[in-house]
Order: structure tokens, then sequence, then C-alpha cells
């Protein structure tokens, strides 16, 4: 597939979007149930089985997100070029197989849609789960994100930081962007939105078995999934 993002962008996601809400994650107060748990093993280690487990959901999901959102426009975007999964996995052949890319300009290949729908997709999905890192086991409807109230700022001066990229035209240039319609707005929610309620069911599981604690929130992150998919259904990417 052609390539989802650059080097500068990802630098940029590394150092500039992503390094005000980490440290505004170490303002964060304590879990509500902190004095409902049992002591720390001294001889556990410091990543369980469980949260390592958790780290790899949550990553394998914005990798597959983040080259889902390039692949998006390829195929299916509103003003792509709708290009079916041989062409998109081929495109160094574009040039060299007419017959396969008939009525396909290779130079799509070098649109900078997708890699800004890709670095749109990880800067909004890096902001959600800044909030989903307000409690290791708190549901955000226990643990909302107004209160740690620098998170809350960190998150809009870095989505300030990504639109002022895209729509200033000596940055655009110099990461390779573009702006994005509202419709590719709207693609870059639905992609990401996810992450929340993926990383909200993981912490319900571990409130009520990895802790061997009864807890509620299966009611809520059950009504995530179902208004999720009720929303696709109706609005499909």
């Amino acid at each position: 597939m052609p390539e989802a993002l650059i080097p500068v962008q990802l630098l940029w996601v590394n150092l500039v979007t992503d390094g005000l809400p980490a440290t505004a994650l170490s303002f964060n107060p304590p879990d509500l149930d902190i004095m409902d748990k049992q002591p720390r093993d001294p001889k556990e280690g410091l990543i369980t089985g469980w949260l390592f487990f958790r780290y790899m959901a949550i990553g394998i999901y914005v990798g597959a997100a983040t080259v889902g959102a390039a692949a998006w426009w390829f195929m299916s975007a509103p003003d792509g070029p709708h290009l079916n999964y041989y062409q998109l996995t081929h495109h160094m052949q574009c040039l060299g197989e007419p017959e396969n890319f008939a009525g396909v300009s290779c130079e799509v290949f070098q649109a900078p849609e997708p890699m800004t729908m890709a670095l749109s997709v990880l800067v909004v999905i890096e902001m959600l789960n800044a909030l989903n890192s307000l409690s290791e086991n708190q549901s955000l409807l226990s643990m909302p994100p107004w209160v740690n109230p620098w998170l809350v700022g960190a998150v809009a001066l870095s989505m300030a930081l990504h639109f002022m990229i895209l729509h200033v035209p000596f940055l655009s240039t110099v990461f390779q962007i573009t702006p994005l319609t509202l419709e590719h707005w709207v693609a870059v929610l639905k992609i990401s939105l996810p992450v929340i309620i993926l990383d909200e069911s993981l912490k319900f599981i571990a409130r009520n078995y990895t802790e061997g604690r009864n807890s509620s929130g299966g009611a809520a992150v059950v009504a995530m999934w179902a208004v999720y998919i009720g929303l696709l259904y109706y609005f499909p990417l």
C-alpha cells in the first residue's frame, strides 16, 4: 500500500501533539476505588499479562485505523479514486500494468488526502487514548475528562496545533497534507471513536474479572457499542 505517514508527520505526532496530553496526565487525580484495592504484590511485574494484552489490543486498533483511514480515501471516499483492493496493494505496478489500472491516474498515489486522513485519525485517536488514560480501570462515565482540567486544555491545544498545520499553507506544504472536508472529518471520527468503546470494554473486564470485584458499567458499555453500530448502519463509511 502507499505510505500512510511520512517521518516528519510521525515526529510531529510524537513530539508535539502527544507531548502535551502525556504531560497533563501526570496531574490525574487518584482512582475512585484506590482505597478498596488490595496492596500490590511487590513481586508483580510493572506490566501484568492483562495490561500487556490491553496495550496490544489498543495498539493493533490504532495501527489498523491509521492505515485504514488512508485506504478509505483510496477506495470509498466520495472524492477519492475508488480503487479496488488489487490496485491499492499493487500501486507500484500502476505504470507497468495498464490493463489493471484502466482509468486510474498513477499520480493519485501521491495525493495528500490519504496521508491527511491517516494523520488526523492518529492524532484524534491519541487524544481519545489520553482520555482513556485518566484511570487504569475506571470508566470515563465515573471519571469524566474534566476531573483533570490540565488534560482537557492539553487536548484542545494539541487539536488546535493539528488544525494549524492543516490550514496554514506553509505548514501544510512541509507536512504534505491538505485541509479536510466535513465528510472527511465525519469519517475520521467514525474510525477513531471505537478506541474509547474498546478501552471501556477492557476496563469493564478488568474491574469485574481480573481484579475479582463486581462493578457496574456493563450496560453502559453495551449501550456505547449499540449506539456506534447504529450510527454506522444509518451513516456508513
